[in-house]
Parts: structure tokens; C-alpha cells; sequence
């Protein structure tokens, strides 16, 4: 019995150690098998797309996801463009494109958006982000990545630094890790602290440390999580200036890590991890995208299948 068939992905925090696990188990399979047999996992299946925020990589992973495994994709990726430029509703419209596909990935700017599209939509519906909350897929993928590049997730020390505040990565990522044994610790300036909302249902799920200093933790840590402050989500342009480049992973920082450290970005990078670094062998976040693209398959295929593939 596949228990994710036709299930909605809302939050990390819906998913235990053992689902996480199958995710990467059937990402390792789709991983093994060859071209033609990975187009028949969801041969002849739409899966329609409502993106009411930009994206670059997250729309263009699912949608590379989906052509891998066979399907095809529709759907809204500039809001100027469609009908919700004439005043249609986020229900009317998750609605129709419910009509039109199998699986409804959302990404919006609202909180609480995607379980909205989900009590709505006839078909299942994957959060592509939704407001300042949560990631879930991002995370997967993060966590994915840790394990592939680390061969475990169990015992290591995590450095995540940056955006805390503003970053839904990060909640989805911490959550993620609370089905782990892991050492958080958490660098940020005073101002992008982790909002204390999501504090207590965190430490619920693990423990962690918090800092202002990266110096204090960068030769400790095992992977190195760096996000980039958003200035989209400052309602003061003067206190993004503020904290504006506060951390800047450069080769220097990078001679005082482990030598086999990782370092990741859910990206777009702006100028928090210098281009010195892209070339170095503890640089993986080009290879973390990559990974997106498969555990998002994976995902749609245990998704759209109601007998695992």
C-alpha cells in the first residue's frame, strides 16, 4: 500500500523519520532506473502549476520532475497574465486547474494558502511555499542532499545561517531535522532571530543554539546551511540596508572548516557566498538543485501512483 497516494503535501511537519526515508528510497530508484523506464512512472499525467509568487528553480524543478517521469505541465507562472488580474479568487482558480490536472503545486505569498488550495482542490496539492511558512519540498530535498553528500544525517553538527526570521526554508529544514540526532546551531543577526512563534514547536522536535557570530561555530559544523537575507520580505527597506551582507562565506571562512564540511543554498544567492567558493569540493548546492529535481519526482510519483512504482 502506497500511504502518499493522492495525499496532500502541505508540511514537513506531516512527515516522520520513516515516511522521510521511503522519499529517499524511491529517490534512489528513480536515480537507478534507466530513461525509458522512469517516463512510465506518471505516462500521461498533468500536473498544473498556480504560482502567484516568482520562482525560478522551484517551478522549473517540478516541472523538469514531471517531464523526467513522463508527464507534462501546465499552469500560471505570471500572475499578471491571468485571470487573477480580472479579481478571480485563489478558490475559483485552484478550482479550475484542478479540472485540468492531477497533482496542483501552489506557491503564494499568503500564509495559510497552500491548506486552503488543499480543502478546496479535488486533487492532491504540493506547497511550493506559502508566505513566510513553509517549504516542505525544499526541505526534502535539503535533507535529501545531506544524506547523500554526508551518508547520514544522524550525529552531524548543523550550521544555518542568515535569513531566520523571513526564511520559510528554514522552519521546513528544522522541522525536517527534528526526526534526527542532530547539533543546530542557529547564526543570524539580532533582527532575523527565529521568530518565537515557531520556537516552542520546534524545541519540541530538537535542540538547538543560537549566535550573531559565524566565527564562533564555522570550524565545528559538518554542513553549513547559508540563506540570503530577503529583502523582498522587509516591510522597511532601512532595516534590510541594516543587515544587508552581515555573513559572507568567502575562501577564508572556508580555511577555518572541516576539511570535509558541505555547504548548501536553497538559492537564489545574492552575494552571501562568494563565486571563490563555487569551484571548491565543500560547495554542493548546485548539486543540492539537482537533487530537487529527483526527490520532487519522486514525490510526484508516489503521489500520482496508487501501487508505488
Amino acid at each position: 500500500m502506497n500511504e502518499f497516494y493522492q495525499k496532500d503535501i502541505i508540511s514537513i511537519k506531516d512527515f516522520d523519520k520513516e515516511q522521510l526515508e521511503t522519499v529517499f528510497s524511491y529517490t534512489d530508484k528513480i536515480l537507478q532506473l534507466d530513461p525509458i523506464q522512469r517516463r512510465e512512472i506518471c505516462k500521461g499525467k498533468t500536473l498544473g502549476y498556480l504560482f502567484y509568487e516568482p520562482s525560478t528553480r522551484t517551478r522549473l524543478s517540478f516541472d523538469s520532475a514531471m517531464a523526467s517521469i513522463g508527464g507534462n505541465s501546465l499552469g500560471i507562472s505570471d500572475v499578471s497574465s491571468s485571470s487573477t488580474q480580472k479579481g478571480e479568487s485563489l478558490s475559483d482558480t485552484v478550482k479550475i486547474m484542478s479540472i485540468y490536472s492531477d497533482v496542483l503545486v501552489l506557491r503564494h505569498t499568503l500564509d495559510g494558502s497552500s491548506r486552503f488550495a488543499a480543502e478546496v482542490s479535488e486533487k492532491p496539492v504540493i506547497n511550493a511555499g506559502s508566505g513566510t511558512e513553509e517549504h516542505p519540498t525544499q526541505a526534502i530535498q535539503d535533507l535529501y542532499t545531506i544524506k547523500k553528500e554526508k551518508g547520514k544525517i544522524d550525529g552531524l553538527k548543523i550550521g544555518i545561517v542568515g535569513d531566520l526570521k523571513y526564511g520559510r526554508t528554514v522552519y521546513s529544514l528544522l522541522y525536517g531535522l527534528g526526526n534526527y540526532d542532530v547539533d543546530v546551531r542557529l547564526i543570524s543577526p539580532e533582527s532575523l532571530r527565529i521568530r518565537s512563534d515557531s520556537t516552542y514547536e520546534i524545541k519540541k522536535r530538537l535542540d538547538f543554539s543560537e549566535s550573531t557570530k559565524i566565527e564562533e561555530h564555522i570550524d565545528d559544523v559538518d554542513v553549513l546551511y547559508v540563506t540570503r537575507i530577503q529583502k523582498e520580505r522587509f516591510p522597511d527597506e532601512e532595516e534590510y540596508l541594516k543587515v544587508k551582507g552581515s555573513y559572507v562565506v568567502g575562501l577564508d571562512l572556508l580555511n577555518q572548516m572541516k576539511d570535509d564540511c558541505i555547504i548548501l543554498h536553497p538559492l537564489p544567492r545574492i552575494d552571501e557566498i562568494s563565486t571563490d567558493v563555487d569551484k571548491t569540493k565543500n560547495a554542493k548546492y548546485f548539486e543540492q538543485a539537482e537533487y530537487g529535481k529527483h526527490t520532487r519526482a519522486a514525490l510526484l510519483g508516489l503521489t500520482l501512483n496508487e501501487i508505488a512504482f
